[in-house]
């Protein structure tokens, strides 16, 4: 579960955006391969600087649990890198759904679970060796196949998911830490530990992650999945896939080739 205070006090600290900018150019880049012009788009996020200015005029809505978001307001509507943070995903998605016009547009730009995957797995190490237990630090994120299932369940037609991943270059661990708070990405998390953490931890969790993933200039790789749904509001005219068994053309006659039988074999 995400603290939304303290999810909010990060928002406002933050003093870099090099994630939401990656993010920006992502779903500009989807909006381009769309042949429409939309008129009415709203965005959710953090970071109203940085998206301001995309779509033309569109609403910027805050990240919340309930978004101020009008029913059948919009024809797109983007949610830009928060839907990692958001404790019910899901409803982030059906309130989308519901503030999008027949035949409207969702573009939705999320971390993926491969994110800070080495981070992960050294602070982890380091406090499981030393501690003898595990604390929340980097906040759980969904894989794709989670996600685009979250569409389809979110009522969105023509649900599409893919992935982009992204290595960016560190010159340490600790340097990561420190941008990743700039970036307004630190530990948000209810369960996160409230108290001071020991040196020693992040000492070895330095450690392993230079020994297990350092290059041979000594800066360290950190993983960035970013994930982009899109589905579109149900409307009428939209293409619908056929009920099974409901093909009229053998598959071999449309590519003009013949068909082989598998052999039975009686055993069975």
């Amino acid at each position: 579960m995400t603290d939304g205070a303290a999810l909010a006090r990060n928002r406002t600290r933050a003093r870099e955006g090099l994630l939401q900018e990656l993010a920006r150019d992502e779903v500009e880049d989807r909006l381009a391969m769309v042949n429409r012009r939309f008129t009415a788009a709203a965005v959710v996020t953090g970071f109203p600087e940085i998206w301001r200015g995309l779509a033309g005029d569109a609403v910027l809505c805050p990240e919340a649990e309930v978004l101020e978001l009008a029913p059948g307001a919009h024809d797109l509507v983007i949610h830009a890198l928060g839907l990692h943070w958001a404790n019910d995903p899901l409803g982030q998605l059906i309130q989308c759904r519901r503030a999008l016009k027949p035949d409207g547009l969702l573009l939705c730009a999320t971390l993926g679970g491969r994110t800070l995957q080495e981070l992960r797995a050294a602070l982890a190490e380091a406090e499981t060796r030393l501690t003898g237990g595990l604390s929340p630090r980097v906040a759980p994120m969904a894989g794709i196949r989670d996600l685009g299932g979250l569409l389809q369940r979110a009522g969105f037609a023509l649900p599409v998911a893919d992935s982009v991943l992204q290595t960016l270059s560190y010159p340490s661990p600790r340097a990561l830490m420190h941008d990743l708070r700039a970036m307004g990405e630190g530990n948000a998390l209810h369960l996160r530990p409230r108290h001071t953490t020991r040196r020693a931890i992040f000492t070895e969790a330095e450690r392993l992650y230079r020994a297990q993933h350092a290059g041979v200039d000594g800066r360290v790789p950190a993983s960035i999945e970013m994930i982009v749904l899109s589905g579109w509001a149900p409307e009428a005219s939209q293409p619908r896939p056929l009920r099974p068994g409901s093909a009229t053309t053998r598959l071999a006659d449309a590519l003009g080739t013949s068909e082989t039988p598998m052999p039975i074999d009686p055993a069975d």
